[in-house]
């Protein structure tokens, strides 16, 4: 797969410490996780996708291993990419992951496809 799986248990782990209801699954060439029927962050490869919103775009983007997350060339405000250095220490990516849980609350879901 087109993720680190070490990533994704660290991940897991988090979340159920955080007692966060949450599925993956897997798309965009990698894995997302859903909470509340919400993308809530993702692996890519070895970076961390983060959706933080709007409001900590800006901020966050001023943070060392932290680039606008860009998949066809127009960058999606309110999502970040978190290198792997940004996110090594199990500190730095509980930090990220709570900005997404933060977040969620005021995220809108996707549209449901119509099967």
């Amino acid at each position: 797969m087109a993720y680190d799986e070490y990533q994704e248990e660290r991940i897991d782990r988090i979340l159920r410490e955080k007692n966060v209801e949450f599925y993956s699954k897997k798309m965009m060439g990698g894995l997302c996780y859903m909470m509340d029927d919400k993308m809530l962050c993702g692996i890519v490869k070895d970076q961390l996708m983060a959706r933080i919103g709007t409001d900590a775009y800006e901020e966050a983007l001023k943070k060392e291993h932290v680039k606008e997350m860009n998949f066809t060339g127009r960058a999606m405000k309110g999502y970040v990419f978190v290198d792997g250095p940004g996110m090594d220490m199990d500190e730095d990516l509980e930090y990220w992951i709570q900005k997404c849980i933060d977040f969620n609350p005021m995220a809108k879901s996707s549209k449901k496809k119509k099967k």
